[in-house]
């Protein structure tokens, strides 16, 4: 049985006709004679779907219980019995209720296709899964039902129905959308003029992509490789030049003038590599591409033209932009014997495709050209001085040698003789490279032709086939050499490029594991480049300017610096450093090597480091963007309940204080002295209350802020702990410190606030517990940044236990113990607290106390002086006393969340 046909009809924003066009459809088909029934569908309450729904014969809805309710599905069994030509399905994305044989509908409609089925149904941009966070960022709605692209895809079509928006809102206004009561919300909210008309760019783009789709598979099964441009595409070939840039932007012009279009950069790799290819220009490009709105691909092929041309084809383009560097006639000469440019390849290959060719410079190739010359005499240098003064030698000693070799053979032959000496050319070439070899085949003609070729004994010949013979055998001997010398030259590039992709694969590796990566990529340059030291520096717009302006990002090891010489921090730019290295990644950014000049076969690696580079500070960057975000959103966020705070915790206080002062000034009531001194009690004690509520606040905003900026100085506890204790009963509190507690550094104020603020959260969550305020000294510990020697103040209740768990919420804003009543505080008073201590290098924790109850630890490093005493085993121990010490207690904490 033969697959049914989907047809989906797809609309920007809810209201625009969909259903109403489905079933339109369905009544054109019915007249022509088919079978078509209503699976599922909807009226909306609109009158002119209930009437097209008239006529058609319509399959009863699955009642689902849901939530109380009677809801309806489709009855996906029902419509299989029945077994129409065409059925009309309503809302292509829903999900379906639990209990249902499929998840979604689309599965429920993928069952009637499989039965032969033909469909009709509808579907909004919004649920497309690929564009919710767009639509999310537009409306600023969460789509309820998504479906992914590929399931819309599969529809044999999609027909798009389309209104303005402004038809579209005058539909809403009319009441034929949505209820009287919700007209004015819909309108100033989701079917907001703008909002419509980006739902309805995005449905026309998307649908505009899937034709392009249906247009390439089209093109693919019936063999069609020539260009169709249905609309204007760009391809801009880039060879790794800095010339790059300016055919960029040519293509990015063109597009301007055709009012739109896509704009693809293309870099065809060659297996063998490409002369002058620059990694920061490629990276470079493809950043411009980027910010142009383009994208940038790479494709591998052993011709570039070739390449290009198959790329340009694939992705439908109307134009292609290359560039043709001018050159002399020796250069032009040279690329015509080996077929042309690769300008002129592609123009000549092109078809029907448009090619623009942009004329470059002679130095187009910039830096590249001439690093492709010092590369080349980087290769002779590697074969080794003593491999070509041998193969000199060879050139010299061997011919004769050969030739004496069969002067002795009595069955000797010219043949023979050109053999002999063709083999002892290859193995100068083999030796010592190109040049000794051509030196060796001059040589061996001339001994064959003195020796060999008649009459022997001087350089005459007398005949014309043995002048044609040694021509023949200098020729091949020169070309066999030729050959050998550049597939040895091959093998070393290969062996090269094998080692720079070792070494990137090791730098990748690396930079992942090192904490900085920046530095760690530097640390790596320093070991493979073999230098002393490696730095980034920052240069200004335009030309770099001058390196007294360049500015110090980072650096590893010996730094230059402007005045010459090494350093290892200053800001200034290398200035003429014997042994420096200046690789320039990008307009604003170089990296500098010192300590030795590098040879120009390290200059493309050295660019891949640079490359690397530029992408971790831009990371860097990303990340320190995001957290900066994430501050924001978290202020954003204690802000918004701070707000909620005020609506309650702030405006109770002011009441209690409105209510009294009114009561003292309401004319012609007389108050005793008693109620008097009641009423001011009560303002009193609102006062204090919203003292400690707007205190709390202001430090919660500071602390979110960064704007807390401890004075740290030496503090005694004994000093601090009464200011913290000041406004609490004395019989609440019992305070056991040894007489000789050593000193913190702390903010005095701050820590009277840290003690306050405990206490307090004491006194209110365990009513009835005496408190005990006891203080050590201990050694090295954990609490305090460094390793330093801290001293610690114990605040100790026996209130309620709350589970461990709990215990991180307490200091968390806004928390409160077991959903506690808004008059007992904002919850701010811990987390006050901690953020205070943490200011000041030290740490607030919780304990349990042994019994049952909590134990806040406060722990400041000790200050310089005490810091020695405790080093020297001087600190005092805490009395035994101030811990009641039982060890039979749960492990519960008295978790109260601050008041």
């Amino acid at each position: 049985m033969a697959r049914g046909t989907l047809r989906i009809f797809l609309g920007s924003a809810p209201g625009v006709g969909k259903t109403y066009a489905m079933l339109r459809e369905g009544q054109r088909l019915r007249g022509n004679g088919e079978d078509v029934v209503v699976a599922f569908a909807r009226d909306r309450g609109r009158r002119d779907t209930r009437e097209l729904l008239t006529g058609l014969e319509g399959i009863p809805a699955r009642r689902v219980p849901w939530r109380g309710l009677q809801a309806e599905e489709l009855d996906l069994d029902a419509v299989l019995r029945r077994a129409p030509a065409t059925a009309i399905v309503d809302e292509y994305a829903h999900a379906n209720l639990p209990g249902s044989r499929n998840q979604h509908r689309w599965e429920d409609i993928d069952e009637l296709l499989e039965a032969g089925i033909n469909v009709l149904s509808t579907l909004d941009i919004q649920q497309l899964a690929s564009l919710s966070d767009v639509i999310h960022a537009i409306t600023r709605i969460r789509p309820a039902e998504t479906i992914p692209d590929d399931i819309a895809r599969r529809a044999g079509q999609i027909q798009l129905v389309d209104i303005s928006p402004e038809l579209l809102r005058q539909r809403l206004a009319d009441g034929r959308i949505v209820a009287a009561d919700r007209i004015d919300a819909a309108l100033s909210d989701y079917f907001r003029p703008g909002n419509l008309a980006a739902l309805r760019e995005l449905a026309l783009l998307w649908l505009a992509d899937r034709v392009d789709e249906g247009l390439a598979r089209y093109r693919e099964g019936n063999g069609i490789e020539a260009s169709w441009p249905a609309r204007e595409r760009v391809v801009v070939g880039l060879a790794g030049g800095p010339d790059g840039e300016a055919l960029i932007r040519r293509g990015a012009r063109i597009l301007n003038r055709v009012n739109g279009g896509d704009l693809l950069a293309v870099h065809v790799r060659a297996a063998d590599g490409v002369p002058g290819e620059s990694p920061q220009a490629l990276e470079a490009q493809r950043r411009l591409v980027q910010d142009l709105g383009g994208s940038y691909h790479v494709v591998a092929g052993g011709d570039p033209a070739g390449a290009l041309l198959d790329f340009a084809r694939s992705v439908n383009a109307s134009q292609i932009v290359v560039g043709l560097p001018r050159q002399g006639r020796l250069s032009g000469l040279a690329k015509a014997v080996r077929g042309g440019s690769v300008a002129g390849r592609v123009a000549r290959g092109s078809g029907d495709i448009d090619v623009l060719t942009v004329s470059q410079s002679p130095g187009s190739g910039g830096p590249g050209v001439s690093r492709q010359r010092d590369l080349e005499r980087d290769l002779e240098r590697d074969l080794g001085r003593t491999r070509v003064r041998i193969g000199f030698v060879l050139a010299v000693f061997l011919p004769p040698l050969l030739q004496l070799v069969t002067a002795v053979n009595p069955d000797r032959n010219l043949a023979t003789t050109v053999l002999v000496q063709l083999t002892g050319s290859v193995a100068v070439a083999l030796v010592g490279g190109l040049w000794p070899a051509v030196v060796a085949a001059v040589w061996s003609s001339l001994l064959v032709n003195y020796f060999s070729t008649p009459p022997v004994g001087n350089l005459a010949i007398s005949d014309s086939q043995n002048v044609l013979a040694l021509l023949v055998f200098v020729g091949v001997s020169a070309a066999v050499a030729t050959v050998v010398d550049l597939s040895a030259r091959r093998s070393k590039e290969a062996a090269r490029a094998r080692a720079e992709a070792a070494t990137l694969a090791d730098l990748s590796r690396g930079a992942a594991g090192s904490e900085d990566t920046v530095t760690g990529l530097l640390e790596q340059a320093i070991d493979v480049f073999q230098v002393r030291g490696a730095a980034l520096f920052n240069l200004p717009e335009g030309d770099g300017g001058s390196r007294s302006d360049w500015r110090l990002i980072t650096g590893v090891g010996e730094i230059p610096h402007a005045a010459g010489g090494s350093g290892t921090d200053s800001g200034a730019g290398p200035a003429g450093i014997q042994g420096e290295n200046v690789e320039r990644i990008d307009a604003t950014t170089c990296l500098v090597l010192s300590g030795r000049v590098l040879p120009a076969s390290d200059r493309k690696l050295l660019g891949a480091f640079g490359v690397h580079l530029v992408a971790q500070l831009e990371r860097q960057q990303l990340l320190a963007s995001r957290n900066e975000i994430l501050r924001l959103a978290e202020s954003n966020t204690m802000r918004t309940s701070i707000l909620r705070a005020v609506s309650h915790d702030l405006r109770t206080p002011l009441a209690g204080i409105k209510l009294a002062v009114g009561g003292l000034r309401q004319e012609g009531v007389r108050y005793t002295r008693d109620e008097e001194q009641e009423l001011l009690a009560t303002i009193e004690e609102c006062s204090d209350r919203l003292d400690v509520l707007v205190g709390n606040l202001l430090d919660m905003s500071r602390l979110t802020s960064d704007s807390i900026k401890p004075l740290l100085r030496p503090v005694r506890w004994h000093e601090a702990i009464p200011g913290g204790l000041h406004g609490i009963a004395a019989d609440l509190v019992r305070v056991e410190l040894p007489a000789n507690m050593p000193e913190v550094d702390a903010d005095p104020g701050m820590l009277e606030r840290v003690i306050a603020n405990i206490v307090e959260n004491a006194v209110k969550y365990a009513p009835g517990s005496d408190i005990v305020l006891a203080g050590s000294a201990r050694g090295l510990t954990p609490a305090t940044a460094g390793g330093r020697p801290a001293g610690e103040l114990r605040i100790i209740d026996h209130g309620m236990g709350v589970p461990a768990e709990r215990v991180v919420e307490m200091f968390r804003p806004f928390q409160r113990l077991d959903d506690a009543t808004q008059a007992t505080g904002v919850g701010l008073g811990l987390a006050v607290a901690k953020g205070f201590m943490e200011a000041m290098g030290g740490k607030l924790t919780a304990e349990a106390t042994p019994g049952g109850g909590l134990t806040m630890v406060i722990s400041l490093p000790l200050s310089a002086a005490a810091s020695v005493d405790a080093h020297q085993g001087q600190a005092p121990l805490e009395p035994q006393s101030a811990l009641a010490r039982r060890h039979d207690a749960p492990p519960l904490l008295s978790g109260r969340d601050e008041g």
